[in-house]
């Protein structure tokens, strides 16, 4: 809660009265109409309660949504002008913090020295300003360099469920960015229980990534609100950090549906009429103030990751095609490859990039990953035959592609640097180059008198093989 004392509100900046409070929407009945989006606060017993406008209901009256709990509010109470749409603290000494939508401190620590204070609502950069995808973010781990590689300044989403390994690569993401690139973090947790944020918190501290990245969080039990600008508010950090640093961003977010579900909250509490399959009319545009704002510029790169929910498992969901259209790469991690032990569980048929292309990528790595998708759909094709007659019941050559297939599903797993504590198993960084290397030896037949347990959780077999 941000506190502050009676006396710093100013008297003359009184806009108006609360008419109605229901649930988290406030009706103002003001002296003179605020423009949407402009922050409103009341105050009592000395805590300071915000509000965003979202509605005008008429001359007199705006709708507008709290950012804190109601319990307190009254008819008839004053409510005051900020002068402007919500601000957040700004400064380089933000890393390593836990903070909340707001910029007070969670962690309890000290509140932050800002420097400057940034809107959270802004216009994207111009297009004279924003740089175009200039290469290929490498995070070391094999799988997504090869498959799924992240574009410099590009979005990736990561779909999958609870116990597949997303927190876990989440943080691998974290620890490349500052030890190969030596970028920062910026984590926004919309809608996370207070237990898996404590949880993330104390785990990024025991893998020594903490001091790279910065922490903003918008918990379950908050308001709507809360929930649907946290996001806004950790990126307006990322824009600073890129701005002033001019260094490479890892912007992550987690959960970019329940940043969706709370904008339906809001859409319902202000009286609109729901659209396709109950979301939001206003689904679309929601989605892209916040994608748009993702951008790379002469400055630095922001890029980023976003952990997306998928309803029933349909991808065809409104509120999953919608966020699908933003995105440059969509790694998928499977329950079926997490039951094997294949960890990272990414699904590399499912998984996919827009920068997959030989023009992008080179002649050498998009032949070598086109040949290692090949070798894994025959292997997926043929499973059934195997289970049932044995491997005898296959010819030569999809023998020899069945062999080396399961060489490469146990190459592409690899130990991490975050877990190696709870695993025993030093963590690899695998540079792109020998991944696209020892895949090409596989594919060719160098390995196939190696044993496949000896392909399983290593780093590069060259190296090892050396």
């Amino acid at each position: 809660m941000q506190a502050a004392p009676t006396q710093e509100f100013d008297i003359n900046q009184v806009i108006g009265v609360i008419e109605e409070v229901h649930g988290p929407v406030v009706d103002i009945l003001c002296d003179r109409l605020p423009p949407l989006h402009q922050a409103l606060y009341a105050a009592f017993d000395h805590e300071r309660f915000t509000f965003e406008v979202h509605r005008h209901l008429d001359e007199k009256r705006v709708r507008a949504i709290t950012l804190h709990r109601t319990s307190g509010l009254k008819r008839g109470q004053q409510v005051f002008d900020s002068g402007g749409p919500l601000h957040v603290p700004v400064t380089p000494n933000c890393l390593g913090r836990l903070i909340d939508l707001f910029g007070n401190p969670l962690d309890g620590g000290p509140a932050l020295a800002a420097s400057e204070s940034r809107r959270i609502i802004t216009s994207p950069a111009p297009l004279s300003e924003s740089t175009p995808a200039n290469g290929i973010l490498e995070t070391g781990i094999k799988a997504i360099d090869l498959l799924c590689p992240f574009v410099k300044g590009g979005k990736t989403g990561l779909f999958g469920g609870a116990g597949v390994g997303k927190t876990v690569l989440i943080m691998e993401f974290m620890h490349a960015i500052a030890n190969l690139h030596q970028g920062v973090s910026v984590f926004a947790g919309v809608g996370e229980r207070i237990r898996e944020g404590h949880e993330l918190w104390h785990s990024m501290q025991d893998a020594g990534v903490m001091p790279r990245t910065l922490m903003v969080f918008g918990q379950m039990d908050e308001s709507p609100g809360v929930r649907f600008r946290v996001g806004l508010s950790a990126l307006t950090y990322a824009e600073y950090l890129r701005d002033k640093l001019s260094v490479e961003v890892l912007f992550l977010m987690d959960n970019v549906f329940r940043f969706v579900q709370a904008g339906s909250e809001l859409s319902g509490l202000l009286g609109r009429m729901p659209a396709t399959v109950g979301y939001q009319p206003t689904l679309m545009t929601e989605v892209a103030e916040l994608q748009d704002r993702i951008i790379s510029t002469r400055s630095g790169n922001i890029t980023a990751v976003e952990a997306v929910y998928v309803p029933a498992d349909d991808m065809s969901d409104p509120a999953v095609s919608t966020i699908l259209a933003h995105l440059d790469t969509v790694v998928i991690l499977s329950r079926t490859q997490a039951s094997k032990g294949i960890y990272p569980a990414i699904d590399p048929l499912a998984s996919m990039s827009k920068m997959m292309d030989r023009s992008f990528l080179g002649d050498r790595h998009y032949e070598i990953a086109l040949a290692v998708r090949g070798h894994l759909a025959r292997y997926h094709e043929l499973e059934d035959i195997i289970a049932m007659l044995g491997m005898e019941a296959l010819s030569e050559s999809d023998r020899q592609i069945v062999l080396r297939a399961r060489r490469l599903q146990r190459y592409l797993t690899q130990p991490f640097h975050v877990v190696a504590n709870h695993t025993g198993i030093p963590g690899v960084s695998v540079p792109l180059a020998d991944t696209l290397a020892d895949c090409e030896d596989i594919l060719h037949g160098k390995y196939d008198q190696t044993p496949e347990a000896q392909c399983y959780m290593q780093g590069s077999l060259r190296g090892a093989h050396e």
